[in-house]
């Protein structure tokens, strides 16, 4: 079973054994009168029997630190100033042709991918998890993503551009089509109702869709966008929405 708390070990671990009814994995289950009091021990983050619904005992401390370290670093994009920016998208020189092309493709992949991260969060990941304080940092960071995706609706607003142009641009851009309908995939494969963790078999999927999202579509391809508008901030252009990507970072 996973776990990914023990001690590492070469021995591969026994598949989980579950009760002869299946557990409650979403926490919408009817209530249990006569439940027993929540276990650290009986706390996993995924095939565990204990009730969802419980925060307290925390097994994994990590997972709650960075839930109070999210709330800490807390940010909204409109605190960002975007006149510089708004200023050097009107002027006629302010940017070449490229870059102004490069920046309306940056913010066309992100203005759409954010809401692909939020979705892959709340509507696949969330409910395989059955441990609570992970639930509630991937609460937290459901909410990051929608902050996230007010930033590319503030930079449009603020520099004017054709909203139905940015934010349809996934698909109509096909590289962008392209990019994001194989994180897609992955979210519908966990999203599909006769999809449950609990076999290795099962398990496995579980963890290959999550780092080809994570890894791959966040981890590579998003980078790759955040060094291009980071590198018209270091040259001293377009610094409100380099700011922001900061943030995002």
């Amino acid at each position: 079973m996973l776990d990914w708390s023990d001690t590492r070990s070469s021995v591969p671990a026994p598949a989980p054994v579950l009760p002869a009814e299946a557990s409650d994995a979403t926490g919408l289950g009817a209530i249990d009168r006569n439940g027993a009091r929540v276990s650290v021990d009986e706390k996993r983050m995924i095939n565990a029997r204990a009730d969802v619904n419980q925060l307290l005992p925390l097994k994994y401390k990590w997972a709650w630190e960075k839930y109070l370290s999210g709330c800490n670093n807390h940010w909204m994009p409109t605190e960002v100033s975007m006149q510089a920016d708004i200023a050097l998208w009107k002027s006629r020189d302010g940017l070449t042709e490229d870059e102004r092309r490069m920046v309306k493709r940056n913010l066309g992949f992100f203005a759409a991918s954010e809401s692909l991260v939020a979705n892959n969060i709340v509507l696949a990941i969330y409910r395989h998890l059955t441990n609570p304080e992970c639930r509630q940092y991937l609460l937290r960071q459901a909410f990051e993503e929608a902050v996230h995706t007010h930033t590319f609706q503030y930079i449009v607003e603020s520099l004017g551009l054709d909203e139905g142009e940015l934010f349809n641009m996934y698909r109509e851009v096909p590289s962008i089509t392209d990019k994001a309908a194989w994180a897609l995939k992955h979210t519908q494969n966990l999203d599909d109702p006769e999809f449950r963790t609990g076999t290795p078999e099962a398990d496995r999927d579980f963890l290959r869709d999550l780092v080809a999202f994570y890894v791959i579509f966040e981890g590579m391809w998003f980078y790759t966008g955040f060094a291009q508008i980071l590198s018209l901030g270091r040259r001293n252009k377009m610094v409100g929405i380099a700011e922001q990507y900061q943030y995002i970072l």
